[in-house]
């Protein structure tokens, strides 16, 4: 069951709810307009063997990251081959699909901003035939091995998906934390946290409550919070920002 913190913050599990989807998909939705978010979303999008449905965002960025399982993504036609530790950018009007050769599901975490409102376009389910591989563009993806880390006081961040690749709106990053827990502070965007590894507990100002892998967090704009690792080693998190800018970037709480 979702938990509702001070100022709008709301903690669930990765799949909570009925899943939505259509062949090979089924899609979570655990942050969105209809869940109190302005432009935001939080969403596990959960692939069984084979080829998915062709996706398509017409306004909105999307950008995803490879939580578990391996296979081949096809964007607009161009091949690129995706596994663990990886982020991806769709651009708006991109169409995607999903190879998956494996008989373990292949999940992505994925964010879209502005958030539509709207399930995906769905354009169309056959698992007969995979689509026609074009001459590689740019790969717009990035693997977390290939990210420097960069540390902020005692923690470290790895930034995946931003300008570099193409993506001028939302950023997507990786961030550890070591046990204990920093100050509260707060942005000046909008955020979804995704909890990779570890235990500790969600703080919205005076309310709490525990966080493990698994655990989806939206933060509102201006939202005062901190992340407190309770355990003895490191909590490992998944960010994604509307606008976007730099993790490091925070503002003390008074």
């Amino acid at each position: 069951m979702a938990v509702l913190l001070e100022g709008g913050c709301r903690v669930t599990t990765m799949n909570e709810g009925e899943p939505r989807g259509a062949g090979t998909l089924k899609v979570w939705q655990q942050v969105g307009r209809d869940t109190g978010a302005k432009a935001i979303s939080l969403r596990v999008m959960e692939l069984a063997q084979g080829l998915s449905p062709e996706l398509r965002n017409a306004e909105c960025d999307e950008v995803l990251y490879v939580l578990q399982g391996s296979g081949t993504m096809f964007i607009d036609g161009h091949g690129f081959e995706v596994a663990p530790e990886t982020g991806v950018y769709v651009r708006p009007g991109e169409t995607f699909a999903v190879e998956n050769p494996h008989r373990e599901p292949l999940v992505f975490i994925s964010s879209r901003c502005p958030e539509p409102g709207s399930a995906t376009e769905l354009i169309a389910a056959s698992r007969l035939s995979t689509p026609p591989v074009k001459a590689k563009k740019v790969a717009p993806l990035v693997r977390l091995a290939d990210r420097k880390a960069l540390p902020t006081a005692d923690r470290w961040y790895r930034v995946l998906v931003d300008e570099e690749i193409g993506s001028t709106q939302v950023t997507q990053f990786i961030g550890s934390i070591p046990p204990g827990r920093a100050p509260d502070h707060f942005h000046k965007y909008e955020e979804v946290v995704f909890i990779l590894r570890g235990e500790g507990r969600m703080w919205a100002g005076e309310s709490h409550t525990p966080i493990a892998a698994g655990s989806c967090v939206y933060l509102p704009q201006g939202q005062i919070h901190c992340v407190e690792n309770t355990g003895d080693r490191e909590l490992r998190l998944l960010g994604v920002f509307y606008p976007a800018g730099s993790p490091a970037v925070r503002y003390d709480a008074e």
